[in-house]
């Protein structure tokens, strides 16, 4: 019976992790270029539970967990030597009869990187990547990716997404977008470069902001501020970008792959399922105190 509490206990921890995720999903909803997170669950190791035979010294049936009884001693297998044509000679043969579960745990927060709905806005400096692919953004943590292009030109004429962090280019520096150059005369092609419509017709590069990909999706993960970090390895080596294969769309902005609906599905079922664990604790609860409050007693 402890053992049946402890697992449903893990059942109803694993599900109010699950119920934060889902729930951070729901708040991220309308973030541009999020991608919701899955958590992923695991189960604990099951023991291997064994029938104990009745013999001929009066011992009783039971149940031993991995191969042990109560009285420590060890069960074979239907393979020994003893065994021949379903005959056992070994008073202490104990076939197995199934393995017990005890539990489950989350085992990782993994994150969906499905593309999101594309929205067009017809603002200049919104873009979108339509397929894999990250901005890469300058912080005071370091370089970070992100797919919220939502960006603007700052009175410097640099180009910032909304924190005001520095959008890098292919030569990792900033982007600064000359001072007489008006909305109508930026135009940003598909790998990202921009162009300049001069006085004289001629379109003069800019720059080409810089987009990557990580072919290994354990290569990055989540920062905060809907900001990614490539992951360092147990030998100090930092995960390496790729050129990207996504297109980047001017005057439009990728929305969050998250859809309400499901979510919203997903939260009733964990509900369901942490008040059918608290059931189960309750059950245990009640049978540990038959056991020790009746049971026991003795009568008189």
């Amino acid at each position: 019976m402890w053992r049946g509490l402890y697992t449903a206990a893990t059942g109803m921890i694993t599900e109010q992790r699950r119920t934060d995720v889902i729930s951070n999903n729901i708040a991220n909803a309308a973030t541009t270029g999020y991608k919701k997170d899955i958590a992923v669950h695991a189960e604990f190791e099951n023991m291997l539970i064994r029938r104990v035979y009745d013999h001929e010294d009066g011992g009783t049936v039971g149940l031993t967990v991995d191969g042990f009884n109560t009285l420590g001693n060890l069960g074979t297998s239907s393979e020994d030597v003893t065994q021949f044509k379903g005959f056992n000679a070994d008073p202490f043969y104990r076939p197995a009869i199934g393995r017990l579960g005890l539990g489950d745990y989350i085992d990782e927060i993994a994150v969906d990187y499905e593309q999101g709905a594309i929205e067009s806005t017809g603002n200049t400096f919104d873009l979108a990547i339509a397929g894999q692919g990250f901005f890469t953004i300058q912080t005071p943590d370091g370089v970070r990716y992100t797919r919220n292009g939502a960006f603007f030109k700052n009175q410097d004429g640099v180009l910032q997404d909304i924190r005001g962090y520095n959008v890098l280019d292919t030569n990792n520096r900033s982007i600064t977008i000359p001072r007489d150059a008006t909305s109508e005369r930026i135009t940003v092609t598909g790998d990202g470069s921009i162009f300049f419509t001069q006085n004289n017709g001629n379109a003069r590069r800019i720059a080409q902001i810089q987009l990557v990909q990580f072919d290994d999706r354990l290569a990055i993960e989540k920062q905060g501020n809907n900001l990614f970090y490539a992951v360092t390895d147990a030998e100090g080596n930092i995960a390496q970008p790729q050129p990207a294969t996504g297109e980047v769309l001017q005057g439009c902005l990728e929305k969050s792959n998250t859809a309400i609906v499901s979510e919203m599905v997903e939260l009733i079922h964990n509900h369901r399922m942490y008040e059918a664990n608290a059931k189960a604790v309750t059950t245990q609860d009640t049978m540990l105190d038959a056991s020790v409050n009746q049971v026991g007693r003795i009568g008189g």
